[in-house]
């Protein structure tokens, strides 16, 4: 049937006052046995599915979810996360909803740690971040949990139990993306995996790519390439990487791990004798630069826009239409050079 049908329907088609349907479908107050079994008997004929939104409308809770982001001034990585949560806000402003952002410096921990406890004593219904530190996440989520605050983390993910689902990327399977790339277009000799401005210890993200990264190499027949691991941290990332160029004259490929492939594309453009191919990470402006110019050959855009939206809407939903949260939701590993980069870039 494709009517819609309403509590009045219902209720005259099992001979029952609107009350008593009210009561079943809502599961409160009490309903004689013989009622409670004609009402059903309906519902099951008509196939009655309740109108989630208009209930949700006449629902005076207002869920709250708060958004924990590093801060895009300092990291302009970021900045695409803000407009992936506008997009789910603009799209579910009839609703009661609080969708709140809170920045922390993507550099310390400490700035971390403060940005978790101010949206703790919030108590929210639900918080949505980005794991940058491992160790300070799973303390947070452990607090978080203990408050009944339901937990999703997107770009990163931690292994918690706690935690309700994870939005991005399989970051092992990038990083073998990444191993193939370099493979295909680096000549033989070496090629180095550069992580820049991250703990490692404490960065799972870059420990997967890694990991995937190696495995590839490792389970790869006659390999014409041997791989190092280089870590670089600001002020000094110049200066290290141009002594590590100056000791490794055979270097002819370089994947960099977070979103800062610019800062040794700057140097390798100054050093024109070199042929170096160069694999990272994000469409920032930066990146786009040296992809254009042919400094970055490949870049792998993780769609953190997609990320944060996917990650704000199954919270949404799962509040107003218990729709259930899917334990992962796993973007494409999507390839840009400078031919196709344009069609990433809004």
């Amino acid at each position: 049937m494709d009517k819609k049908h309403t509590i009045k329907d219902i209720a005259k088609l099992a001979g029952v006052s609107k009350g008593t349907v009210d009561r079943v479908l809502h599961k409160r107050g009490k309903v004689s046995p013989a009622a409670f079994e004609k009402v059903n008997e309906v519902l099951k004929v008509i196939d009655y599915e309740p109108n989630l939104i208009a209930r949700n409308l006449k629902n005076n809770k207002i869920y709250r979810i708060s958004i924990l982001l590093p801060d895009p001034n300092i990291d302009p990585y970021w900045l695409a996360c803000i407009s992936g949560i506008e997009d789910a806000i603009k799209e579910f402003k009839a609703y009661n909803l609080s969708i709140g952002i809170f920045y922390f410096n993507p550099e310390k921990k400490k700035s971390f740690l403060k940005a978790s406890e101010t949206v703790m004593e919030l108590a929210p219904d639900a918080v949505l971040l980005a794991p940058l530190f491992h160790k300070e996440t799973l303390e947070a989520i452990q607090k978080f949990d203990s408050k009944n605050i339901i937990v999703n983390t997107y770009n990163n993910q931690v292994e918690s139990s706690l935690v309700k689902s994870f939005v991005g990327q399989d970051l092992f399977r990038s990083g073998r993306v990444a191993a193939k790339l370099l493979d295909s277009i680096a000549e033989a000799g070496q090629i180095a995996i550069i992580h820049i401005d991250e703990s490692y210890k404490n960065a799972v993200h870059m420990q997967e790519k890694e990991r995937g990264f190696r495995t590839y190499f490792e389970e790869k027949e006659n390999s014409s390439h041997n791989i190092t691991t280089l870590k670089l941290k600001n002020p000094n990332v110049e200066l290290n990487f141009n002594t590590f160029l100056d000791e490794n004259t055979n270097l002819s490929g370089i994947f960099v791990t977070t979103s800062k492939a610019y800062q040794v594309a700057k140097i390798i453009s100054e050093a024109k004798e070199k042929k170096i191919s160069v694999v990272g990470y994000d469409l920032i402006d930066d990146n786009v630069t040296y992809l254009q110019d042919g400094i970055i050959d490949f870049i792998i855009h993780q769609n953190q826009k997609r990320q944060a939206y996917l990650g704000v809407t199954s919270l949404v939903e799962y509040f107003l239409f218990q729709k259930e949260i899917p334990e992962k939701i796993l973007l494409p590993i999507d390839i840009a050079n400078s031919e196709n980069a344009v069609y990433y870039i809004e």
